[in-house]
């Protein structure tokens, strides 16, 4: 008797860790194809949230250009995703006839602390 109040439990749980190992495989997969695509011109994230451009590629690191003349080295391992760049086609056909208001901001002079005299 005790074994059936157990057993639908035991099922929910075999389903839940067979789903969540099936995830992280695809997860993991997903990355070893990232890093085995990698090309020497992409700009990456690394897990660190540094963004560079790859100048080098070796079987375990990378040269990441992360200003212009600077090169750091980094593991593969290292590089989170790739970055890429969205650029809206509809962007260029702007309207120069559309009324925009004008701003209403007003520019502070004196500071809202600022004790005077008097």
């Amino acid at each position: 008797m005790d074994l059936v109040v157990f057993l639908p439990l035991l099922i929910i749980l075999g389903a839940f860790m067979f789903f969540a190992s099936r995830r992280q495989k695809k997860a993991m997969q997903a990355t070893i194809d990232l890093h085995n695509s990698l090309t020497i011109g992409d700009r990456v994230h690394t897990t660190s949230g540094l963004q560079g451009t790859i100048t080098g590629i070796t079987d375990d690191n990378v040269d990441l250009e992360i200003a212009p003349g600077v090169v750091t080295t980094w593991m593969k391992l290292a590089v989170r995703d790739r970055v890429v760049d969205d650029f809206d086609e509809d962007d260029t056909d702007v309207d120069d006839d559309v009324n925009t208001p004008e701003s209403t901001a007003t520019e502070l002079t004196e500071s809202p602390n600022h004790k005077t005299d008097g």
